[in-house]
């Protein structure tokens, strides 16, 4: 079982850029409801975010690869947001963090590409207990491999509630649908993407304009690698008039696209890598 699972995802997943993996939901509605958060903000000092995986290094004894993964705790729920392009790496780097796989409940996947989504197979292995949340836009093959490894599947399409103060933006963008994960904490919100394929200025206005809160943290992948300079200055820009207080972009970002948030953004610039920890003593 435990292969089959691993080859069923690889071989709908190996091509990160084909816009026929995102076909029409052919499934049943939500297999499991999707909770309502509740009144009330998560403080800050509560939460820790852990970069599992990531292209690059932040702690020696992590290993790189291309993809991304964070686990979130000190929400109602302790989420894994995405799950890397290998299984293998994912495991060793949450051992060598100190994660034990079964200690998490939920899985938020941002889009159907490989380099988020082929770990889930490794994942399965050590915990099934968990439900998976992921957009309506999923292929069916990918949600028929959660559902028979027996674990809860959560589909969504809107703006919705995963525990309280936390909250998925719903799907955007057109030919990649994607959603990103918004913690609402007694400092603002903090915006965790994946690719922000839709656009990262999208989803941070999507954010403030739906929880009307002011964004404290926007982390992830911001995918400018094909973005000129002036571009990616554009971007910043429009960071700071959307009041974007700290700002750590990693994964698809691009080497150029961070450099300049690292230079604009100073001391509210948080590197990114594997084995990187973020809780609220590094911000002021």
């Amino acid at each position: 079982m435990r292969t089959l699972v691993a080859l069923i995802i690889v071989a709908i997943l190996v091509c990160p850029h084909r816009a026929d993996l995102y076909g029409k939901d052919r499934g049943k509605e939500d297999t499991v409801k999707v909770p309502s958060g509740g009144p009330g903000v998560l403080p800050l000092e509560d939460i820790t975010i852990t970069v599992i995986y990531d292209n690059r290094v932040y702690r020696d004894g992590f290993e790189p690869a291309w993809g991304f993964s964070c686990l979130i705790t000190g929400t109602e729920k302790s989420i894994l947001f995405d799950t890397g392009g290998e299984g293998a790496i994912l495991m060793r780097n949450m051992e060598r963090a100190g994660i034990d796989p079964a200690s998490i409940d939920l899985v938020f996947l941002s889009h159907g590409h490989w380099d988020h989504t082929r770990g889930l197979g490794h994942f399965f292995e050590k915990n099934k207990e968990v439900s998976v949340y992921c957009l309506k836009a999923f292929p069916e093959p990918f949600k028929e491999v959660v559902r028979d490894a027996g674990a809860g599947l959560i589909e969504a399409d809107e703006p919705a509630d995963l525990c309280p103060a936390v909250h998925s933006t719903g799907t955007m963008g057109r030919r990649i649908k994607e959603h990103a994960l918004v913690l609402d904490t007694d400092r603002g919100l903090i915006v965790i993407t994946g690719c922000a394929h839709p656009g990262i200025v999208k989803i941070v206005e999507r954010a403030k304009e739906k929880w009307k809160r002011d964004i404290f943290f926007v982390m992830g992948g911001f995918h400018l690698m094909e973005h000129t300079r002036k571009q990616f200055d554009g971007i910043i820009a429009d960071f700071h008039k959307l009041g974007v207080r700290y700002a750590a972009p990693c994964h698809c970002t691009g080497d150029g696209a961070i450099e300049a948030f690292k230079a604009d953004y100073g001391d509210h610039f948080a590197l990114i890598g594997a084995g990187r920890v973020l809780t609220a003593e590094d911000f002021d």
